[in-house]
C-alpha cells in the first residue's frame, strides 16, 4: 500500500467517526423534556446537564394555587425561603446502558433528597425510581407532556 493510499483510508476513517460523533449528538436524549408526575399533577422541565441529565420543578397543583409556595420543608434551613417552582428535583445523572444513574432526586414534600435511578418505558414514558437505601425503594412512572 502506498502512502497517499494509507492517508485516504485515514481520512475515511476519521470522516466515519466524526459523521457518528456528530450524530449521536444531533439525537436528543430521550429523557429531555417536560414530564407530569403523578404527585400534584408536578411539571419537571428535564435538561441535558454537565454529561448527564437534571431537572426542575415548573409547575404543579401547590405552584398554581400558591404561586409563591416556598421550600418549606427542605432539610437545609437556609433553603427553606426559596421559592418552590424551579426547584432542581433530579441532578446528577449520568448515562448508562440501561437509562441514567448515579443520581439523585428531592422530594419537596418531606425536604430530603434520595438516590436514584431513571429508565425509560417507552419514548413517553419514565420510570423514577428514589431509594432511601436499597432494597427501600419507590418507583414513580413519569409522563411526558409535551
Amino acid at each position: 500500500m502506498t502512502g497517499s493510499s494509507k492517508n485516504i483510508l485515514r481520512l475515511a476513517a476519521i470522516c466515519t467517526l466524526l459523521a457518528g460523533a456528530a450524530d449521536a449528538m444531533a439525537k436528543p436524549d430521550p429523557a429531555v423534556g417536560r414530564w407530569g408526575t403523578p404527585a400534584d399533577h408536578g411539571i419537571v422541565d428535564i435538561r441535558s446537564c454537565g454529561g448527564g441529565i437534571c431537572g426542575r420543578l415548573i409547575g404543579s397543583d401547590v405552584i398554581r394555587s400558591t404561586p409563591g409556595k416556598k421550600d418549606s420543608r427542605n432539610t437545609d434551613t437556609a433553603k427553606r425561603n426559596r421559592p418552590l417552582k424551579g426547584v432542581t428535583l433530579l441532578s446528577g445523572f449520568h448515562k448508562t446502558a440501561k437509562g441514567w444513574d448515579g443520581g439523585s432526586v428531592y422530594n419537596p414534600e418531606d425536604g430530603r433528597t434520595y438516590k436514584a435511578t431513571i429508565t425509560m418505558d417507552g419514548p413517553n414514558t419514565l420510570d423514577l425510581k428514589g431509594c432511601i437505601v436499597w432494597p427501600a425503594c419507590k418507583t414513580q412512572e413519569w409522563h411526558r407532556t409535551r
